[in-house]
């Protein structure tokens, strides 16, 4: 088959998938979602806000109108948690109305959108009581960076539950196989289990990723379709694409072929990062070993960089040489904390004292060897929290979730053993 007419054909089969268990799944976070009413007389802009709108899974747009002298009456008849207003059609009636909803529904938070940038505008939308002014086109990042600083500081209906902000974690390797695609799988599985988490792994090994053997899942669809899809990308979409495991994560994996060069770049990719954020509370990426522009993407959009390495030469000089990138990469350095993998593997490794004075930092966690578990969770394509739920290395992954899962602020972590010779590699936590 011509390659076009596959991809519009996949494109359109993509289209009309049936999306069940993501309709049931909105149906049940419908008690923390924001409902959203929004008013611009401009059809074409107000279009394009319902299309961003309408691809978040924490919004509920439950009302729009097309006229300023109606939208009071619109707000208190829905009583909406936000009340968006584009006000360029006109200003000044754009402005009058924020006062009125504010005075009519003082619960009601009023989020201004306009293309204006002049201090007197933003000034006059403040003063009249709006909570957010945001520049238009709207974006998605500041459309959400908005929506989370309004819950924070003035909170969601009475009764309601706080939506929680999402967490990032990539996951990087200072060489193959030393165990990143094990570790994002089976932290993910782990995370997977408190009811509160929503949990996705995203592969972007293009080319050898592996995740969906370590799950044994048979993907329908791959970031691939993604990629072909970016420009009409939205929850929904998106959403098609993951597959979900009995454990509770849901994978987005890589292409199946390895000719399909998929046609993503870090701009797009960062979208698909913001509409996954604005839907789990917990996404992990399995990054290749190239740190190319699409890894450093998905880096930058992280809350924590976990370096994975082993006990040996090769693997310390790659952990020293990624750290020296790092520093010279923006906003990714401070991030990273170095993973140890696989320790005790032989008698032969370097010791942890020399390991630190190699690198020039703390070891953040340790993970035992126990290969044979591992290869046997891997071949049967079953997590470690099924597979061997005692074994060391299942506890030590358990202490590192809860380590840096900072959401789950109930859960005290268990505290774990250590030696002499960790030179507090533990106690300085997830705080450096």
């Amino acid at each position: 088959m011509n390659p076009s007419i596959r991809a519009q054909a996949r494109a359109v089969q993509y289209e009309n998938r049936e999306n069940t268990k993501g309709f049931c799944e909105s149906i049940r976070l419908m008690k923390s979602v924001c409902r959203l009413a929004i008013v611009d007389p401009n059809d074409a802009t107000r279009a394009a806000l319902k299309h961003l709108l309408l691809g978040i899974d924490i919004v509920w747009l439950e009302a729009e109108c097309s006229r300023y002298e109606f939208f009071t009456d619109v707000v208190m008849q829905t009583q909406p948690d936000i009340a968006l207003v584009a006000i360029d059609s006109d200003p000044a009636q754009g402005l009058a109305i924020v006062a009125r909803v504010m005075q009519e529904l003082p619960t009601c938070s009023v989020l201004v959108v306009s293309g204006s940038t002049e201090g007197s505008v933003i000034l006059q939308a403040m003063r009249n009581g709006a909570k957010e002014f945001l520049n238009y086109p709207l974006r998605l990042e500041d459309f959400l960076a908005a929506l989370h600083r309004i819950q924070q500081i003035h909170g969601l209906r009475e009764g309601e539950s706080e939506v929680r902000s999402s967490q990032i974690y990539t996951i990087a390797g200072a060489a193959g196989g030393v165990g990143c695609t094990s570790l994002a799988v089976n932290l993910a599985c782990i995370l997977a289990q408190v009811p509160s988490n929503s949990v996705a792994v995203l592969d972007l090994d293009l080319s050898l990723g592996d995740a969906d053997v370590w799950l044994d899942i048979i993907p329908d669809y791959t970031i691939q379709d993604v990629a072909e899809n970016i420009t009409r990308l939205d929850y929904a979409l998106l959403k098609r694409s993951l597959t979900k495991h009995e454990c509770g994560a849901f994978l987005l994996p890589r292409p199946i072929h390895m000719e399909e060069a998929t046609p993503i770049n870090p701009e797009e990719l960062r979208r698909v990062i913001t509409l996954l954020k604005a839907t789990f509370t917990h996404l992990i990426i399995d990054v290749s070993k190239n740190f190319g522009s699409l890894e450093l993407a998905a880096m930058r959009s992280s809350d924590l960089i976990l370096l994975v390495g082993q006990l040996d030469l090769p693997g310390l000089r790659n952990v020293v040489r990624l750290l020296q990138f790092f520093d010279r990469q923006e906003g990714i350095a401070e991030k990273v904390k170095v993973v140890i993998n696989r320790l005790g593997l032989e008698e032969t490794q370097i010791s942890l004292t020399k390991a630190v004075e190699t690198i020039g930092r703390e070891i953040f966690w340790q993970l035992p060897n126990d290969y044979a578990t591992m290869v046997e969770s891997r071949n049967n394509g079953v997590p470690l929290i099924t597979q061997a739920p005692k074994s060391k290395l299942t506890k030590s992954i358990q202490q590192l979730a809860q380590a840096i899962d900072k959401s789950s602020s109930s859960e005290t972590p268990d505290e774990p053993k250590k030696s002499k010779s960790l030179f507090r590699f533990l106690s300085s936590g997830s705080s450096k």
